[in-house]
């Protein structure tokens, strides 16, 4: 962060004014949502977009460039463990567009199987995507954040922090771990007027990682059908990409201006959680 761009930030926050499509909760916002390339983040990123905000979606994956592309929308390549890269990125969306208004920390890794006595390489891997670039992802964020407008961060959780499994211990505890960075984050931001919520989906399968196979397999591990398994909750509903995206654009909006320190969940109800 340079003093120049915080600069710019405070002066756009000074002479924002509602802009010409009043319906559109996001109007004159500028968003950044990682892991953007494809499922939750990218779905996010189109919804925010069409509900009137500009946004930067980060990836590491170079596709993104291809799949976030448009007229008040873009994707960027960017490797969020890298401190200086991601820093560079945060501060490259203010010289671009004046500020930051909402961020979504949806980036992160799940490998299942993986019990505690076995897990070695994979537990750091787990912490440095989904716990200490979240952390960073925050920290480079915050100053512009501050300059806002209705400031918002979106941290993306998961039914796991509540209600872990087996076979899940490293993934479990970094979505803890995020929870627990956004309460703090909630109670230390509320005086400059940011709010801070956390959703926390179930298995979303409409994600690279649930391929036919992986699917198959779990479902077969319950004595179910595929469909069965992907609508095993309460409401017996599937949880696609798209409400998790209507969520966070909801929750970044008006209907949410005095609520934060939230932990929602969008898992058509589980009995472990409730």
């Amino acid at each position: 962060m340079s003093q120049t761009l915080l600069e710019k930030a405070q002066a756009r926050k000074a002479s924002f004014s509602v802009a010409a499509e009043p319906l559109k909760p996001h109007a004159g916002k500028i968003a950044i949502v990682t892991g953007a390339c494809g499922g939750i983040g990218r779905a996010t990123a189109e919804k925010l977009h069409a509900d009137g905000a500009i946004v930067v979606g980060m990836d590491i994956n170079p596709a993104i460039k291809e799949n976030l592309k448009g007229e008040g929308i873009s994707g960027v390549v960017c490797d969020i463990t890298d401190d200086t890269a991601l820093e560079a990125a945060v501060d490259q969306v203010v010289a671009d567009h004046g500020g930051i208004d909402i961020i979504v920390a949806n980036a992160g890794i799940f490998k299942s199987g993986e019990y505690i006595e076995v897990l070695g390489d994979s537990w750091d891997l787990h912490m440095k995507i989904n716990l200490t670039a979240t952390q960073r992802f925050l920290r480079f964020s915050i100053p512009y954040l501050k300059e806002g407008i209705d400031a918002s961060i979106i941290i993306i959780g998961s039914r796991n922090f509540s209600a872990p499994g087996p076979g899940a211990a490293a993934y479990s505890v970094t979505k803890a771990g995020v929870t627990q960075l956004a309460r703090v984050a909630a109670l230390e931001l509320a005086p400059f007027g940011v709010r801070v919520n956390t959703l926390h989906p179930d298995a979303v399968f409409d994600t690279e990682i649930w391929t036919d196979e992986a699917l198959k397999k779990s479902a077969d591990r319950y004595g179910m059908t595929v469909n069965e398994y992907k609508t095993k909750n309460l409401l017996r509903t599937e949880i696609k990409s798209t409400d998790i995206a209507l969520l966070v654009s909801t929750v970044a909006g008006p209907a949410f201006k005095a609520t934060t320190g939230a932990q929602i969940p969008i898992d058509g109800g589980n009995d472990r959680v409730i």
